[in-house]
């Protein structure tokens, strides 16, 4: 029982007796009133959430961290009967979500809506609820409240950064050897024909296998002879560091004239979550096949292949990736180059200052592999120091390198750092 009707009740009760004792019309009639109020409340709130209808729909939900997300709430009043009030509570788990309003004065067969936006700060995957519609009486005696369960989730990419400038090493496989490997992709490497199914270009039809057999047939094709790009990325937990974070503006007033940068938090994790999804985007440009390792909360492999469906395969994996593993860099290393082609270019991105890290290089090396370092200098996370000896041991072994330190412009350090060749 809500304080209100306690009120309510106590009054009825009071004016009852006093009109016992007294016998005076005044008590009779405030008798009257405060049984009125009390039931007529009651019997109003009863009917406040039968022939509503709410919905929450996005435009998009595929965003990318920094860039703005926008809602639309609506709620419609399907019967006559009146709302006075209706409140709106967003209990989503995206940071500053806006969403929650009160709307007054909803007659009967009229509907209200409105926009919410946020900007987006951290990556991963939000649910777009729980959202209570709460509603009652003129009075509030009743307040009477529906959740609606989460129907769509939101996933936050990592934030991308343009990349200019960054090694490309030359994939050609030794003798030009061919991969054997089948794709989706239309290369110049016609590997044989198949049936037509469901689903196939007409782009990939070949017309005289067709003719010539009375039934649609369709051409495969191989990968190009260049070799991969793997992007390793360091999620060990033991050589991540981070500084405590800075409080964001996640309101989007400023919509309209909002640039979509926004610093990215000081942790190793998240700029080296960054920089892999930089990189992706820009090797994918340039036509080259990537594929991604990374031991996070769980281990993630994603075979190289060419394409705008391989980047949003990568991005989806990162965006979920948490610097939660056990499995050091080089124990990566060690477990799939094995399945490498010889001439592939391997990006390690790290946080690490161990020696190690020299050491798989030169192993790379050895491999016949084309090996290229991003290393994140953990000290200006709040980390132990000795990225500079790191540094030093890499120029030794003529390999390039990016080196990337805390509130650095991302896309000028992976654009035009230091190189070591």
């Amino acid at each position: 029982m809500t304080t209100g009707q306690k009120v309510v009740l106590a009054l009825l009760a009071l004016s009852v007796i006093a009109g016992l004792a007294t016998g005076g019309k005044i008590y009779s009639r405030l008798s009257v009133f405060w049984a009125l109020l009390f039931f007529g409340s009651w019997f109003w709130s009863v009917f406040s959430l039968r022939g509503l209808k709410f919905t929450r729909s996005a435009r998009s939900l595929r965003a990318q961290v920094g860039q703005i997300f926008e809602e639309r709430f609506e709620v419609q009043n399907q019967n006559q009967f009146p709302r006075i009030w209706i409140e709106v509570r967003d209990q989503s788990s995206l940071p500053g979500a806006v969403g929650s309003r009160v709307l007054t004065m909803l007659r009967g067969g009229q509907g209200r809506s409105y926009m919410a936006r946020v900007r987006l700060v951290r990556r991963g995957v939000f649910p777009l609820g729980p959202t209570v519609i709460a509603t009652g009486d003129l009075f509030g005696l009743f307040p009477v409240q529906q959740s609606i369960s989460e129907k769509d989730s939101l996933l936050v990419y990592p934030m991308m950064v343009e990349v200019r400038g960054f090694p490309n090493p030359p994939g050609l496989l030794p003798g030009g050897e061919a991969l054997r490997r089948r794709t989706h992709q239309v290369t110049p490497n016609a590997a044989g024909v198949r049936e037509y199914t469901t689903g196939d270009p007409l782009n990939r039809i070949h017309w005289l296998s067709t003719a010539r057999r009375g039934r649609l047939i369709v051409k495969e094709f191989e990968l190009d002879p260049l070799a991969d790009v793997w992007i390793f990325l360091d999620a060990a937990s033991n050589v991540q560091a981070a500084l405590p974070h800075p409080q964001l503006d996640l309101y989007a007033k400023d919509f309209w004239g909002h640039s979509g940068k926004i610093p990215l938090p000081p942790s190793t994790e998240e700029y080296g979550t960054s920089i892999a999804a930089s990189l992706v985007r820009d090797y994918l440009r340039r036509g080259r096949a990537v594929g991604m390792v990374c031991d996070g909360q769980h281990l993630t492999l994603i075979s190289p292949d060419r394409g705008g469906r391989q980047l949003g395969k990568i991005l989806e994996a990162l965006a979920l990736t948490r610097a939660e593993g056990n499995l050091p860099l080089r124990a990566l290393i060690e477990t799939q180059v094995k399945h490498m082609v010889r001439g592939s270019t391997v990006v390690l991105i790290t946080p690490s200052t161990s020696s190690e890290v020299a050491l798989m290089v030169d192993f790379l090396i050895q491999r016949g592999l084309r090996p290229i370092v991003v290393i994140l200098d953990a000290n200006t996370f709040g980390g132990p120091a000795g990225a500079g000896q790191l540094v030093e041991s890499i120029k030794l072994l003529g390999v390039p390198y990016r080196l990337v330190k805390n509130e650095m412009d991302l896309s000028a350090a992976l654009s035009n750092g230091y190189n070591g060749e």
